[in-house]
């Protein structure tokens, strides 16, 4: 039984769903993947950690949802001995005595504005009206063409195609083409597990930005989610600045999502 206090909190239920999404995933990819990728995930008491050294993304290096001393202390020597880019990912504002005296302890620095956190819940907003941009699920044989844009969009190598081709068709995962005609012009993932969904993957090509791709693909997602049964949706953003603009964090709140809190990245 989880023994929480005001200076051990838990793992919320937002957080939990987007570290079984990462663990899920690594799981999909494992064998597909070259060995030299160096592709590993852990999962701990609710929360992971996970490593993919080839992947510019905090989201794949990092970790997640660990509360404790002794956890955090175990993640933090896994992930010491790997490469690349490396990061603890906490709320700062509820974090413990505990967990704030161990980020100083290890002399941890805070890494660029941080992530947002934000929370849908289905039968408290009745979904939107569709846009104009149609969309549609991607089709198990085109999971290659699903990965490759997916990497295009995020920055990532093209070996790593094979990471993001993995989920479609996978039990828990729902992949999304947004479509100019019928050409596919953007993407978007869902994880569900129970009552909770994760929203990710949210890409759309450059010549085709601005013009209500995403807003589609949320909305495609979350009739998706309400159809098996999902009552919570939750996604990331970075905390979005007077001094930049975040199109993804204004679109979610446009689609019905509310801040819940903002996670701050700590190099490792």
């Amino acid at each position: 039984m989880d023994s929480c206090s005001s200076d051990q909190p838990c793992l919320t239920q937002e957080d939990a769903i987007e570290a079984k999404a990462f663990v899920d995933l690594h799981k999909a990819a494992r064998g597909r993947l070259a060995d030299e990728e160096r592709f590993a995930c852990v999962s701990m008491n609710g929360g992971c950690t996970i490593s993919l050294p080839s992947a510019p993304a905090i989201g794949l290096n990092r970790i997640l949802g660990l509360t404790t001393r002794e956890d955090l202390d175990k993640a933090y020597s896994w992930m010491r001995g790997r490469t690349g880019n490396r990061f603890l990912q906490v709320n700062a504002d509820t974090a413990s005595d505990e967990l704030t005296q161990w980020i100083e302890a290890k002399g941890l620095v805070a890494y660029g504005p941080g992530w947002a956190k934000l929370r849908r819940s289905t039968d408290t907003v009745s979904l939107p009206s569709p846009g104009t941009v149609k969309t549609r699920k991607v089709r198990p044989d085109e999971a290659e063409v699903f990965g490759a844009m997916m990497c295009a969009g995020f920055g990532f190598p093209e070996s790593l195609t094979a990471l993001w081709a993995a989920i479609v068709g996978r039990d828990g995962w729902s992949c999304f083409y947004a479509l100019d005609g019928d050409t596919p012009v953007g993407t978007g993932a869902m994880f569900a597990s129970g009552s909770f969904a994760w929203l990710g993957g949210g890409t759309t090509v450059p010549s085709f930005r601005n013009r209500g791709a995403q807003k589609a693909l949320i909305q495609a997602r979350l009739e998706e989610g309400a159809d098996r049964g999902v009552s919570t949706f939750v996604v990331e953003t970075e905390v979005p600045s007077a001094e930049k603009a975040n199109i993804s964090n204004a679109n979610l709140a446009k689609m019905g999502f509310v801040h819940i809190y903002n996670r701050s990245n700590f190099i490792l």
